[in-house]
């Protein structure tokens, strides 16, 4: 599963695909509309494609996000335009709501199947880890192959990562999931999970936790931004941002040791994190970056937590799709983060997640996961 989450990510399209939009000449609206396009396909399919992994495959789903996510690439080569791109991008939104709850059900039940269940926190943030990781080798890919091929060459070598991503998910192991009905319809399948996910015992409050926390991600987004209004040069930027990144892989490997921390302790953690990132908000300086890098270590930690303690209170039958259900979930909150950010920027931002935080310890309050007592 790590080697997967590295060869996922490791795709050189994805530092390059604005600027692949604007030297095909789409204006800013035709981008933006496309962005909608994708999050308007991450939104309908994510949890029809969960229960599609609780039904038949998880591993089958991975690795059908892969190829779909290639094929997506495939038309962005051939037929650069505004079709062609909103095409590929309705491809790439059903893969990655494909790989969205089967990557996590199929690490937890594969760890559970030889009794390592209880290692999933630490498994997990290293694979959340690689995936920061993989940043690396794509930029370095992307900065390599363009000057050589231009994004011809690019979005080829695109398609092969995405293809090997594939592979990499058919070959891993998938255990036999003894509370399966194989019998149970898709449209059964579908019901039982999305009420697993709204009324079973301690399940609905940390599907919230989860939908929450994951859509703070989405200031990622804004972290280039912020270092250029504090005084860093647009070439440096890069450079500048790599530390953030740095942080949050950091962060994700030591999930596995946050996982022991007792709830108010977590909250705490994230709570610190907020006031860090606020803190850079208004300092405003170059410096504020290991400010950031704080906090967005702290952040993927908590994260790595929050995911493991609901993986750990659902059924397998239906754990992609409570899972999916928290993805679709961060998937809508992610759309008030960034109007927080557009309206007030990094310290509304960091307000809304000291409030989060403050709310942490209730929301992960009972359920057979609540093993800290705390």
């Amino acid at each position: 599963m790590v080697g997967w989450a590295l060869l996922a990510d490791a795709v050189p399209l994805y530092p390059l695909y604005a600027l692949l939009f604007t030297a095909n000449g789409l204006s800013v609206a035709q981008i933006s509309a496309l962005f909608a396009i994708w999050s308007a396909v991450a939104v309908l399919t994510e949890v029809p494609s969960g229960a599609l992994a609780d039904r038949f495959s998880r591993r089958s789903c991975l690795a059908a996000a892969g190829l779909l996510q290639a094929a997506g690439y495939v038309v962005w080569v051939v037929a650069p335009g505004f079709a062609g791109f909103a095409a590929g991008f309705v491809l790439w939104g059903f893969g990655g709501s494909l790989a969205s709850g089967a990557k996590e059900a199929l690490l937890y039940d594969g760890l559970d199947a030889v009794g390592a269940g209880g290692h999933y926190a630490r498994v997990a943030g290293w694979v959340g880890a690689m995936e920061l990781v993989g940043q690396f080798p794509a930029a370095i890919a992307a900065t390599v192959l363009l000057p050589v091929g231009g994004f011809s060459l690019v979005g080829w070598v695109s398609v092969g990562t995405c293809v090997a991503a594939a592979g990499v998910a058919a070959a891993l192991p998938e255990p036999p999931r003894g509370d399966a009905d194989e019998d149970t319809g898709y449209f059964a399948t579908l019901r039982a999970g999305i009420a697993e996910a709204a009324r079973a015992p301690g399940v609905p409050a940390v599907v919230a936790a989860v939908a929450v926390l994951a859509a703070f991600d989405g200031i990622e987004e804004y972290f280039p931004l912020l270092v250029a209004d504090w005084g860093i040069a647009a070439g440096a930027v890069p450079l500048a941002t790599l530390p953030i990144v740095i942080g949050g892989t950091v962060g994700a490997t030591l999930g596995g040791a946050a996982h022991r921390l007792p709830r108010w302790a977590l909250g705490a953690v994230l709570g610190s994190g907020m006031v860090l990132l606020a803190g850079a908000g208004v300092a405003a300086h170059p410096a504020g970056v290991l400010a950031v890098t704080a906090f967005y270590g702290t952040y993927r930690a908590v994260l790595v937590v929050v995911d493991a303690r609901l993986q750990k209170r659902i059924a397998s039958r239906s754990r992609a799709t409570v899972t999916s259900v928290a993805g679709l979930g961060a998937e809508i909150v992610t759309f008030g983060v960034y109007a927080a950010w557009a309206a007030g920027g990094v310290l509304l931002v960091a307000a809304a997640g000291a409030v989060i935080a403050a709310l942490l310890p209730r929301l992960l309050r009972g359920g057979p996961a609540d093993l800290s007592g705390g």
